[in-house]
């Protein structure tokens, strides 16, 4: 199976270069010289790394495949996969391994998991709850400590209250001055 690793974006100079968004939490492991990406759409790849590099806080590829500008201009929008064997890291998972793994809190079943939400700071688990609801949790290991994708399911000890107020029907928004008073 594969996994998408980046998204290509716009071209960097004269050089073939391009700027890429980053869809992996191990940038430095996956985007070394040498290795080998599938390419969606197809017709473009596979495309195999030369160069990487970081400009401020834009990560920017080369590819033993592209030598210009007008090379890196086709690559626009193309997104980089990887082999999901390669880099096998024990306390990884994927998407794709984490949808649908029941979600308990103690002996509990309080629902299943619906999505992985990627974000800066920290993941988080999008958990629907039993009364249809979705829960944000944060995927850190005192709040998730144990995922069995084999046994299908992932055991939280969530802080009190985290359910009740992670969910989207009790995150507050601005007041608009239209309420009672």
């Amino acid at each position: 199976m594969h996994v998408q690793v980046a998204r290509i974006g716009k071209p960097h100079g004269i050089r073939g270069e391009v700027t890429v968004q980053v869809l992996t939490d191990a940038p430095e492991e996956r985007f070394v010289a040498g290795s080998q990406f599938v390419v969606e759409p197809e017709r473009l790849g596979p495309l195999t790394l030369r160069t990487a590099r970081w400009n401020k806080e834009i990560l920017l590829l080369g590819f033993e495949e592209v030598a210009d500008r007008n090379g890196a201009e086709e690559l626009r929008g193309a997104k980089l996969f990887v082999d999901s064997e390669e880099h096998e890291d024990e306390d990884a998972w994927y998407e794709h391994e984490l949808v649908g793994l029941k979600a308990f809190i103690g002996d509990e079943e309080v629902g299943r998991v619906v999505a992985l939400n990627t974000m800066p700071a920290q993941d988080q688990l999008v958990i629907e709850a039993a009364n249809g609801e979705e829960v944000l949790v944060p995927f850190v290991e005192q709040i998730v400590p144990e995922v069995d994708t084999e046994a299908g399911f992932v055991r939280l000890t969530p802080p009190p209250g985290l359910f009740e107020l992670n969910s989207p029907g009790n995150l507050s928004t601005p007041d608009d001055g239209e309420g009672e008073r």
